[in-house]
């Protein structure tokens, strides 16, 4: 045996992805209910514990712990669940023929006492009917019929493999209706087809859900613009000039409120376009063709759904573009801010300066008038002393030895100052 090095933890979590979520082979004729449920990305565990739940009741082995994919024989009925991101699906299979299509849906066999406590809503409901190539001919009239007399849509898939009829609306029991004949499908082929069929409706109304979030933000997106432009206009008025300070302060309040909206749809408009790729992807791999005098399923589902996602993706762009233009007025006007308060402190800095400079002077000033002062006080000590040593006997003339000390006493003092002076500076 072969020892390999170190594996990846993730390996064989990658390597059973792949056939996460296998196709179903399909005996027809079939029946089969559809559920797409909204649970948010942390209702995985809610989910697995209300399987458990119906299992119990058909003594059916239960899902494992971290399971995202799960499909058991209940008796009645078959059932395969699927975890996604932030939804999932429940679809239930009876192979049974039926005297009239939607006439008794595999639904109708689910405990709905557990149907109705399913965690999460309901995004989507679908009664999917596969009927095998023998089943009668329907005229436009009878096949109407089946959709309460609404228009209806319809197209070869696989190839000319199998045909399918729905008219895309919600009914009085609020299920979609799907009629699929095979016409030459293997029971695996019909799986997929099935299964692909029913992930556009799941997917489809997933992408919709950002539409009435760009509806609504789009008036609000059009007012902040609105007032950006007049801040930037006011930022050039030199007419009426408005102090920057105030402009930042407005803009920031704009800006706030831009990255409010974004948190609130980014993740969702992000999701919308991952779904409508998925919804575009699995209508090429049906492989349509057209039914005389019946528009397609992709025809439809893009004449109806491509306005919605250009609206969204439309809003996601104002949304960003919004968000720079902002940072840019937003830089400027900061820029304009530095320049003016760089221009105060400079006139702070003269302003400073002056004043050091008629401190300075003041200061000199106060020093020539100290010398003066000192000066005086000591000339006139010596003035006492020359006369004490001429009345002790010594011949010396007081107002002429006074009249040479002055000039020496004023340059002793001014110098002994001047050192005083850098001693204390440290120069």
């Amino acid at each position: 045996m072969t020892y390999l090095g170190q594996e990846h933890p993730l390996r064989d979590t990658l390597d059973k992805e792949i056939r996460a979520r296998p196709y179903i082979a399909l005996d027809m004729p079939e029946r089969i209910t559809h559920l797409a449920v909204l649970s948010g990305e942390d209702g995985g565990d809610a989910e697995r514990v209300h399987l458990s739940r119906l299992c119990e009741k058909f003594d059916v082995a239960k899902p494992l712990d971290e399971a995202t994919h799960f499909i058991s024989e209940m008796g009645p009925f078959r059932l395969r669940w699927e975890r996604h991101t932030e939804f999932s699906t429940y679809t239930f299979f009876r192979n049974e023929p039926c005297e009239e299509p939607f006439l008794h849906p595999v639904i109708d066999f689910v405990p709905q006492d557990w149907i109705s406590e399913i965690p999460g809503q309901v995004m989507n409901a679908v009664h999917l009917e596969l009927e095998t190539n023998d089943a009668p001919e329907r005229s436009p009239i009878e096949m109407s019929r089946y959709f309460d007399g609404h228009t209806y849509v319809g197209c070869e898939m696989a190839g000319g493999a199998a045909l399918v009829w729905t008219d895309m609306r919600v009914h009085d029991d609020r299920f979609m209706r799907i009629l699929m004949r095979n016409i030459s499908m293997p029971d695996r082929q019909a799986g997929r087809v099935v299964q692909r069929v029913l992930e556009v409706e799941t997917y489809r109304i997933m992408a919709l859900l950002g539409f009435p979030l760009a509806r609504e933000a789009s008036p609000r997106i059009r007012a902040i613009d609105e007032s950006l432009a007049v801040i930037a206009a006011k930022m050039s008025d030199r007419v009426h000039p408005q102090k920057d300070g105030d402009l930042l302060e407005e803009l920031s309040v704009l800006a706030a409120e831009v990255e409010a909206i974004s948190a609130r749809n980014s993740y969702r408009f992000g999701a919308t376009k991952a779904y409508y790729a998925i919804v575009q992807q699995r209508l090429n791999e049906l492989r349509e063709g057209r039914l005389t005098g019946l528009p397609t399923l992709s025809e439809t589902i893009e004449r109806r759904m491509a306005p919605a996602m250009k609206t969204c993706d439309h809003t996601s762009m104002r949304q960003h573009s919004l968000s720079q233009r902002i940072s840019r007025v937003a830089s400027l006007l900061r820029a304009r801010v530095e320049v003016e308060l760089e221009k105060q402190n400079q006139e702070v800095l003269k302003t400073m300066n002056k004043r050091a400079e008629l401190q300075l002077r003041l200061q000199e000033t106060v020093e020539g008038l100290s010398v003066v002062a000192i000066s005086y006080y000591l000339v006139g000590l010596l003035g006492y002393a020359f006369k004490g040593v001429k009345a002790g006997g010594v011949p010396i003339n007081p107002d002429l030895a006074i009249g040479i000390a002055v000039p020496v006493v004023a340059v002793l003092i001014w110098s002994g100052l001047r050192k005083a002076k850098k001693v204390l500076l440290g120069v």
